[in-house]
């Protein structure tokens, strides 16, 4: 248990972790208020002692008060101020209560004369008080001095006569508060070991409780630490909290991201062996051929040779698609940003991508709705339209046509490309823009495609902060729509879209 707790508040010692600052949270809700209480109630405790004393002092002054005046203890005739007997009794209750409460208590009268002193110093001596002479004017002062130990207080001795009430008299008193000190020091001293076993208990309460609190992001912790290391690569799931069910699904959304990155790195590696092994196989076979036949005519030779040329441009092109798509994929690579007329790039794009055209009897059609000029890279953005068009162009039908629009508003410009070819099914609209897939696998291989241009118009597109979107019906046509924003500042990490 105790090397559980130690290891515990090693944790808590790095101040950066959440566990150090719930237990922080609970260590200050617990023992603030508990301080606070303690010397709440101290303070509180010594005020009240404070005011109990003064008003038990002031109470039994003012019965002996009403002794002075009931006794004539102020009378000044010359057969003296009362008997001997009352005046001793009255001297003894103020002697009384001298000791009582370990203090002094003076009478003076209204000519500031010192009429009686229990420490017998100042008899028959004037003194001038502000005390004193504010309790001949009605009003009664009691003072504490919590640094010197001892509280004071005026009490007046009223005579009522015809006139009312005057005051005769007034009692100076000053009494020790030692006794209240030390009920102070008493209470502080339970207060404190009372207050020391909170804290222990109360820091023992953070360690669980923040220990508690953040178990379960340690277990989303040790979750995810088993699928880094390879023990796992199941889902999890710590549902314990909002915050971790948040985590948690986050984290599930990457893992599934991050499986499918991994099946289509995988499948690429094979796309792109069976690809590349598919020329080579067939040259090989070509060139064993010819070795077969010693006495083989020129013509046949030449056609061989031909073929093994055609394998050999079919080779390079996948490897030429490669590169392009490699390039592509590296995220910090700037764009060459230039401005552009893209009427005229469309122009010279379908200028070049005619005869193609026309060998198939595909009829190519262009319409702008308006000049557009946008900043974009010149040479992807040639390779976007290309591809595209080709495309259209490729998988065509005989006698059919290809249609581009161009049009552009405030802030972006559109580049359509529709066509009355073949069709995508449905199914295989989510997979078109991956490497090295192919609607029609057969009817590609006789086009010549290399299952790469779609993937690589995709990543030119995105890296221009652009969207491209497909529709299509199988029988009756396709339309890609790709959405370029006009302006557009290449920086690492990719462009950045100004707005208009």
């Amino acid at each position: 248990m105790i090397t559980r707790l130690f290891g515990e508040l090693k944790k808590i010692l790095s101040l950066r972790s959440l566990q150090a600052r719930i237990f922080l949270i609970v260590l200050a809700a617990g023992l603030v208020p508990s301080v606070i209480m303690r010397y709440g109630i101290l303070g509180n405790y010594e005020e009240r002692s404070i005011e109990q004393r003064i008003s038990t002092v002031q109470n039994q002054l003012m019965i002996v008060g009403n002794h002075l005046l009931s006794n004539n203890y102020f009378n000044t005739k010359p057969e003296g101020y009362t008997s001997g007997v009352s005046r001793d009794v009255i001297d003894a209750e103020l002697e009384m209560i001298s000791n009582l409460y370990e203090g002094r208590v003076m009478i003076i009268d209204s000519s500031l004369k010192v009429v009686k002193d229990t420490y017998g110093l100042s008899e028959g001596k004037t003194i001038i008080s502000e005390e004193v002479i504010r309790c001949f004017q009605g009003e009664n002062i009691s003072k504490y001095d919590k640094e010197h130990g001892y509280i004071e207080m005026t009490t007046p001795i009223s005579d009522t006569g015809e006139d009312g009430d005057r005051i005769v008299a007034v009692m100076l008193t000053s009494i020790t508060n030692e006794w209240i000190v030390a009920t102070l020091e008493v209470l502080g001293r339970k207060a404190l070991i009372l207050e020391s076993l909170m804290i222990v208990v109360i820091v023992a309460m953070a360690i669980v409780l923040s220990a508690a609190l953040t178990r379960p992001f340690n277990r989303v912790t040790e979750a995810i630490n088993e699928v880094k290391a390879g023990y796992s690569d199941e889902s999890i799931s710590v549902p314990d909290y909002a915050e971790t069910a948040h985590i948690v699904d986050a984290f599930n959304q990457l893992l599934k991201r991050m499986r499918a990155l991994d099946n289509s790195r995988q499948e690429f590696v094979e796309n792109v062996s069976h690809e590349l092994k598919t020329p080579m196989a067939a040259i090989k076979v070509l060139a064993d051929s010819l070795l077969d036949q010693r006495d083989a005519p020129a013509e046949l030779y030449r056609e061989f040779l031909e073929d093994i040329v055609s394998e050999i441009d079919r080779e390079n092109q996948i490897i030429t698609d490669l590169l392009a798509l490699v390039k592509m994929d590296k995220k910090a690579q700037e764009l060459n940003i230039s401005v552009l007329n893209v009427n005229d790039m469309v122009e010279l794009i379908l200028k070049r991508l005619r005869p193609m055209a026309r060998k198939k009897d595909v009829e190519v059609v262009f319409e702008s709705m308006r000049p557009v000029v946008a900043e974009v890279d010149e040479v992807k953005m040639t390779l976007i339209m290309t591809n595209l068009v080709e495309n259209a162009i490729k998988y065509n039908k005989e006698h059919g046509w290809v249609k581009v629009d161009l049009d552009a508003d405030h802030q972006y410009f559109t580049f359509r490309v529709s066509d009355s070819g073949l069709g995508i099914p449905e199914d295989s609209l989510a997979h078109i823009y991956e490497r090295f897939y192919r609607v029609d696998k057969s009817h590609s291989r006789e086009i010549g495609g290399t299952g790469l241009g779609l993937a690589i118009t995709k990543s030119a597109v995105l890296m221009h902060r652009g969207v491209i979107t497909v529709t299509s019906v199988e029988g009756e046509g396709t339309s890609f729509s790709v959405k370029i924003p006009l302006i557009c500042v290449a920086g690492n990490g990719g462009p950045v879209i100004e707005k208009l």
